[in-house]
């Protein structure tokens, strides 16, 4: 493995992809001294081999003294121009100390595979398809929610993998444990899969293998797994992140699935909450006959009711796996193209993950790495609404992949790529995605081969998606006026489609930024002829840019922009809008609003006043449920450090932080517990909180409908039956 190719011209494959045919690779891992380990699987086995490795940092000049064990290479260009490579792993953390007491600008990888594979331009998993890697699931059931006391022991560990393989293991703890540790080496897993398994799995596995002092040897080589430092899982775009500490295991790769269904699901805002069961039942794999228990009662039911509690643990083991199946093959077909691990990929966002990619390429062609350009803001995509209330046969049009089309068609690209490599890169995602599509199509319905081209477009899809969020982010091949010019040219095109959709007699209701619902033409009806249409409006569009029909509706409630209901012909309800469905909502909120959207659809204005109504009656005479009423709260650093978060900081009292806790008001105005809920909840305080919730229907209603349906629950001044029921305060 040379350190320094020479400089070359890479093509855009070449600098997505990677150069190196190697296939089969399922992990790279750093050997003791010098070199990496590259482990190889093949249908019966997995083998490793030793590949040289030079760990390497990037500065912006030279440094001030010499690095010890290290070569200085000076790269084409400005920016990180200078490249110092180790002979050993010990002489990188030397040179790391060394070059942080300088406090000079260095750019490196602290995880030794990452740096390997940049270098190297090899890839995991390269000839593989999902089904091939082999995966395990574990689940465990314990004595309490911390392993700290004695006492918390673990009562079994439900073990599954994609083979086929199920096993209850019981026992002794150190039985449990020593019996978990052969049967990882007996099943050889590539991934261990987990439901929060790095916010308490592994942590309490580690922790009472330690107390029994007992090697949890689960690596390939023999190692035990170990916790990095806390880092930002990214969410979606614009700063939603949740902070989790890695747990990394020799030659494995770690999941979370806990994690990565809150990315799966942002767009499509199937789940309330992330637990595995409400992911099985809203994603359609719950069993029928699915045991629910409260986890603080497991203990008891395990001595009282072994069997129970065994099927339980059963079937959270299988969800798991089936929960991986649905939303980990992105990341799976994603690390065929990024220089990193697949656990990485898996909780990277895809704007680092371009960016890993760009870095490879300048690398490999010795040129320098520029330096990100300042944040700065700019004007994002247009979005209007132009009609609200309840509207009838409705039909959405989408420009497919808006930001790149717009990027290839008008040649946009970041200054600072002197090799050209971004939009080559981006032009060849999109033809592969095309190609993939195509043969996902092609393929028998259902087999190996429709899945895994279905699988690898969708992970083209969302890389081709991110391109534009890569150029207004904190990377070193940003480009602000690049990005500017970009949503500049869409806020036009999107704007001139509803205008051509208008003057040919549409009636355009939202428009937000890539797609436009809106009411087709008396003369077109039906499915077949408002696809024409789309069509027809689509050809008077720039080449290269490419307007679908992205689906038409029943009946749509436009509320306000980004915030709308849509109503399929076989009646099924889409929210969008945090205003309409939102997690962070006490579910007898969440409720009210859903019933009173079905009185909107069905024009029935007084069904939603007298709704209102009994909703107070029922939070005035206690007849809500108290787990209605509780809101899920996460504990943060500023929960005890915010002079403003003083209630909820004595609720959290004892708790770590990012634990979560169901909280809810007393008469008293202090927060509690749900555990502690003493028939003391402040129903004011949970009636003016539904008005404020009705408030979020009010453009739809119109001032004088909102006034005579929803009055302000005050003691004085409301009509008939709503009077006479707050005259009970």
């Amino acid at each position: 493995m040379n350190d320094v190719p020479a400089p070359q011209s890479l093509t855009g494959q070449e600098a997505l992809f990677g150069c190196d045919p190697t296939e089969s690779v399922v992990a790279v891992e750093p050997a003791p001294g010098q070199g990496v380990w590259i482990y190889r699987r093949d249908q019966s086995r997995v083998w490793r081999e030793p590949a040289p490795y030079h760990p390497w940092i990037l500065l912006t000049s030279p440094p001030a003294r010499p690095l010890p064990d290290a070569e200085i290479i000076e790269l084409e260009g400005e920016g990180y121009r200078v490249l110092v490579t180790f002979e050993s792993q010990a002489a990188y953390q030397q040179g790391r100390a060394i070059l942080r007491e300088q406090h000079a600008t260095t750019l490196t990888y602290p995880v030794g595979p990452k740096m390997a594979l940049m270098r190297s331009g090899m890839t995991l998993f390269k000839g593989m398809n999902f089904g091939e890697i082999v995966r395990m699931q574990c689940d465990l059931e314990t004595d309490g929610l911390s392993p700290d006391p004695e006492e918390n022991r673990i009562l079994l560990i439900a073990v599954a993998d994609n083979r086929g393989y199920l096993e209850l293991i019981e026992g002794d703890e150190p039985e449990i444990l020593e019996r978990f540790v052969e049967v990882v080496h007996e099943r050889d897993p590539d991934v261990i899969e987990g439901h929060n398994i790095f916010g308490f799995d592994f942590p309490f596995l580690l922790a009472r293998a330690r107390r029994h002092r007992i090697r949890l040897e689960i690596g390939r080589d023999g190692s035990e797994p170990w916790q990095g430092q806390e880092r930002n899982y990214a969410i979606a775009a614009g700063g939603n992140s949740r902070p989790f500490t890695p747990v990394y295991v020799h030659g494995r790769h770690v999941l979370d699935t806990y994690l990565i269904v809150q990315r799966f699901d942002w767009a499509r805002q199937a789940l309330t909450h992330y637990g595995l069961k409400e992911c099985a039942r809203a994603y359609g794999f719950a069993e029928a006959d699915r045991v629910e228990l409260p986890a603080r009662e497991i203990a008891h039911l395990y001595r009282s009711n072994p069997d129970l509690v065994r099927e339980y643990a059963r079937q959270d083991v299988v969800e798991t796996g089936r929960l991986a199946e649905l939303i980990t093959p992105v990341e799976f077909y994603q690390t065929q193209m990024v220089p990193d691990s697949y656990g990485l990929v898996a909780v990277t966002g895809n704007g680092e993950k371009i960016n890993a990619l760009l870095i490879r390429a300048y690398l490999a062609a010795g040129r320098a790495i520029p330096c990100p350009q300042p944040s700065r803001p700019y004007a994002g995509g247009y979005t209007e609404v132009r009609r609200t209330g309840v509207m009838d046969r409705v039909v959405k049009a989408d420009v497919e992949s808006l930001y790149p089309s717009l990027m290839l068609t008008h040649r946009i690209h970041p200054r600072s790529d002197t090799l050209d490599i971004f939009l080559p890169s981006l032009q060849e995602l999109t033809q592969r995605r095309l190609e993939a599509k195509r043969k996902a199509a092609e393929s028998p319905r259902g087999s190996a081969e429709a899945l895994y081209w279905d699988g690898l477009q969708g992970s083209f899809k969302v890389l081709i998606n991110s391109f534009y969020g890569y150029l207004g982010g904190p990377f070193h091949f940003n480009d602000y006026d690049a990005a500017e010019k970009v949503t500049e040219l869409g806020r036009e095109l999107v704007q001139r489609i509803a205008l051509q959709m208008e003057q040919t007699g549409s009636k355009v209701i939202e428009i937000d930024t890539d797609g436009v619902y809106f009411i087709p033409p008396e003369s077109v009806q039906g499915e077949e002829a408002e696809r024409a249409y789309v069509q027809c409006i689509g050809e008077t569009l720039p080449q290269g840019i490419r307007l679908s029909f992205d689906g038409r509706f029943r009946t749509m409630l436009s509320v306000k922009t980004k915030n709308y209901v849509l109503v399929t012909y076989d009646g099924r309800k889409i929210y969008k809008g945090a205003s309409l469905k939102s997690r962070s909502d006490e579910r007898y909120g969440r409720r009210f609003l859903q019933q009173a959207i079905d009185r909107l659809l069905e024009h029935d204005l007084d069904g939603l006043g007298a709704l209102y109504a009994q909703t107070i009656d029922d939070l005035m005479h206690r007849r809500v449920p108290i787990e209605d009423l509780v809101r899920r709260e996460r504990v943060t650093e500023n929960t005890f450090q915010s002079e403003q978060k003083k209630r909820m900081a004595r609720v959290a009292e004892g708790m770590a932080v990012g634990e979560y806790v169901l909280v809810y008001e007393r008469a008293d105005g202090t927060l509690g517990r749900l555990e502690e809920y003493a028939n003391d909840e402040n129903t004011r305080y949970y009636v003016d909180k539904l008005y404020k919730f009705a408030r979020r229907l009010e453009e739809v209603l119109g001032e004088k409908n909102f006034a005579r349906l929803i009055p302000r629950p005050t003691a004085h001044g409301l009509p008939g039956a709503l009077q006479t029921t707050l005259d009970l305060f």
